[in-house]
């Protein structure tokens, strides 16, 4: 018998489409998705931003002089520290580098896929800046990983690797009322200076009567300045930034930006002394002083310009002894990657506010205008966006509003329960309000259940109070659990995501939803099919694979229909 004749290979499918035209008109490529100019009678897509080549001009960079000698150490025993608020030519130097060549994109995260990895974000630019500016900048990116190696829980879930950003898993957020150095969150804003404690001091100066120099032991000096101990609270702005920008998506950068989820909160006993005693030792503040800037010893980027981080509070929350200086934490040294040997705790505000490896204070008149006080952490009004945000248009974040998540379940879960879902997760207010009452709904917030007082942890003024609640939950299928808290102000939570949605993507303060599956073993049909999948040894998850056996005999299919109308209607 012949051989068949091969059949000719069919002609490639000529198309105008990308691969991924699915993805992008469905919205889950966002990031490629065109703009689209209405302005003119016919509709135009316009171009997306695109990079060509890397550039460097090394003749300008070498220019400058050499990164070793520009950018040397400091201080004795200050590894990574660079001052820069007190030298602008150093400033210009380094400006002069970052503009004299071009950095690869950052990965785009919020309308492109969030890596499946650990750490989430590698902090790509911050990195390279490090490394271009040079100097005592060039060890600062591998000093902080391992210093975070070191000093950090190895189940912590870095969303960012430099600067680094990290929170604790959702099972252990809550674990404890009282959070574990090792647990509690990180957001640092550079890199991570390692200071000898033998060679640390910070001054105070600006508008005080005498300005001062003060060393550790100076403040520890118990005959000179009252210690204080406090059980404090700090919360990132960035809390469940996640569900803004899942929803919405707003301003992008991996760093300011990262996609905090619930854990990006801890409280921990902070040892040390109120600032304000520390001013009245230097003569109290003289013409008009209004507020207290703070300097931190790590570098900050902005703009193509290098920068100390710096922020400012008002002297009213010092004068109320509201900002301490703290040198222990939890019973420890304070950590390095918290801030050691002295930070700021400013209680019941904005994380933000609490400065690390504090180098300096200064008494000014008004806030401070650096980047991080004046255009950044801003909360924006709704319809402020990239086309025509002004920072005047942002209310500066001080202290946090009520708010609350839930730890567990986990989103998307499937809860196998005898009536009552097992919930439990954390309830927090700032300004130095509490929460008073805890509420779960299992309906999307139509109606309420109140977690009993003694399934709340201990009230305290400056911290959060964990919760645990078996929640009512009768029907089966998708339910959305809700979680709202209220403080003793009478203040609580907007009720949707979207009400909290700003361009800044700042302050996630809505009710908190997740969506779970409710399994009812109380109801005899679903207690008797669970345990057929048990006798078979098939596992019941996930929940969209079909079931692996019959749902029913069809002895009992015909059974139903010979006691039971047909499907059809007659016409009588």
């Amino acid at each position: 018998m012949p051989p068949r004749p091969k059949k000719a290979a069919p002609a490639e499918m000529k198309t105008t489409n990308r691969p991924d035209e699915w993805k992008i008109e469905q919205g889950l490529s966002g990031a490629v998705l065109p703009p689209l100019d209405m302005t003119k009678p016919q509709t135009k897509a316009l171009p997306i931003q695109t990079f060509g080549p890397l550039t460097k001009d090394e003749k300008a960079i070498k220019a400058v002089g050499d990164p070793n000698k520009l950018f040397a150490m400091e201080r004795k025993g200050w590894t990574g520290f660079v001052e820069w608020e007190k030298y602008p030519e150093k400033k210009a130097a380094a400006h002069t580098i970052l503009t004299s060549q071009t950095f690869p994109p950052n990965p785009e995260f919020q309308l492109g896929p969030i890596p499946g990895t650990n750490p989430v974000l590698p902090g790509t630019h911050w990195k390279m800046w490090h490394h271009a500016v040079g100097g005592e900048l060039t060890k600062i990116p591998d000093d902080s990983w391992a210093t975070v190696l070191k000093e950090k829980h190895p189940d912590m879930l870095h969303l960012l690797q430099f600067p680094y950003n990290g929170e604790p898993p959702k099972r252990l957020v809550t674990a404890k009322e009282i959070t574990p150095n090792s647990l509690h969150f990180v957001r640092n804003h550079g890199g991570i200076p390692l200071i000898d404690k033998d060679h640390y001091s910070f001054q105070l100066d600006g508008l005080v009567a005498k300005p001062k120099e003060f060393t550790l032991d100076d403040l520890m000096d118990e005959n000179r300045f009252p210690r204080m101990e406090k059980a404090i609270t700090i919360q990132c702005s960035g809390t469940r930034r996640i569900e803004q920008i899942l929803k919405y998506p707003g301003q992008g950068d991996e760093v300011p930006q990262a996609p905090w989820a619930e854990g990006a909160i801890g409280t921990a006993k902070y040892v040390g002394v109120s600032l304000k005693k520390v001013i009245k030792e230097c003569g109290g503040l003289i013409d008009g002083a209004k507020h207290l800037e703070f300097y931190g010893a790590d570098t900050y980027f902005k703009d193509d310009k290098t920068m100390n981080y710096l922020v400012s509070v008002p002297w009213s929350k010092v004068k109320a002894n509201e900002v301490m200086l703290a040198w222990e934490m939890n019973g420890e040294v304070l950590p390095a990657i918290h801030g050691y040997p002295l930070r700021i705790v400013v209680f019941g505000y904005i994380g933000a506010r609490s400065v690390k490896w504090l180098y300096r204070i200064k008494a000014i008149k008004e806030p401070s205008r650096a980047p991080v006080q004046s255009q950044e952490y801003l909360y924006f009004p709704q319809q402020v966006g990239k086309h025509n945000f002004k920072m005047t248009d942002g209310i500066q974040i001080q202290e946090m509003p009520v708010s609350s998540a839930i730890m567990s379940p986990w989103t998307k879960q499937v809860c196998i329960h005898n009536g009552k879902i097992r919930c439990k997760g954390w309830a927090y207010s700032g300004g130095g309000r509490w929460p008073e009452r805890v509420e779960l709904s299992n309906d999307g917030g139509f109606n309420w259940y109140t977690v009993p007082l003694g399934n709340l942890s201990k009230k305290r003024r400056w911290t959060w109070r964990t919760w645990e609640f078996d929640l009512p939950c009768d029907v089966e299928g998708w339910v959305e659990i809700v979680c709202r808290c209220w403080d003793n102000a009478l203040n609580t939570q907007p009720p949707n995501v979207r009400t909290a949605w700003n361009w800044g993507l700042h302050v996630t303060s809505s009710c908190h939803r997740i969506s779970v599956y409710s399994v009812n073993k109380t109801r005899p049909l679903t207690k008797a099919r669970l345990d057929e999948f048990e006798q078979k040894g098939i596992p019941f998850a996930p929940l969209t694979v079909p079931l692996a056996f019959p749902s029913q005999t069809w002895e009992d299919y015909e059974k139903f229909w010979q006691n039971n109308d047909p499907r059809d209607a007659e016409d009588d």
